[in-house]
C-alpha cells in the first residue's frame, strides 16, 4: 500500500445482515460508497468544493463474510491511477480482527453537471489526488 492512504471506520448496522446472518453484498457496496465519500470529501475539502465525479465502474472481490459482530470495519482507500478525465480509487475493507473482507476498485469519471458528460480533471484536482497515488 502507498504511504498516504485514507482510513475510516464504519459500524455494522443492525439492519445490514440478512436472514443468513451475514452482511449482504449490496451492503458491502454501501460501505464502499460511504468510505469513498468520506475520502473524497477529505481530499477535495467537502462536497461541491471541486467538480463532481461519478462512478463509471466498480469491481469488488468479496473475500470474507461480515457478520453483525465483525465491526467496527476499517476501510483504507487510495488512488491507483489518474487519467485525463478519470481516476481509480482502491478500497480495502477489514473487520475488527484485521481480516480482509473486500477488495474493490472504483473508476471515477470527472463529470460536468451542466452538460451531463465527462470533463477533464482540473490541475487542482490532479494535485490533490496525486497525494494518494500509488507510487510505481
Amino acid at each position: 500500500m502507498p504511504a498516504n492512504t485514507f482510513t475510516c471506520t464504519l459500524q455494522v448496522r443492525w439492519g445490514d445482515s440478512d436472514r443468513l446472518g451475514h452482511v449482504n453484498n449490496t451492503r458491502f457496496v454501501e460501505y464502499l460508497q460511504e468510505g469513498r465519500v468520506q475520502f473524497l470529501n477529505a481530499v477535495f475539502g467537502g462536497p461541491g468544493v471541486r467538480g463532481a465525479a461519478v462512478v463509471r465502474k466498480l469491481t469488488t472481490d468479496f473475500l470474507h463474510p461480515i457478520l453483525d459482530d465483525s465491526g467496527p470495519l476499517t476501510i483504507e482507500l487510495w488512488i491507483t491511477r489518474i487519467g485525463t478525465t478519470s481516476y481509480g480509487v482502491r478500497h480495502v475493507v477489514t473487520d475488527r480482527d484485521g481480516k480482509v473482507c473486500a477488495d474493490a476498485e472504483a473508476l471515477m469519471v470527472a463529470f460536468d453537471l451542466a452538460t451531463s458528460s465527462s470533463r477533464p480533471l482540473s490541475e487542482d484536482e490532479r494535485n490533490l489526488l496525486v497525494e494518494y497515488l500509488v507510487a510505481k
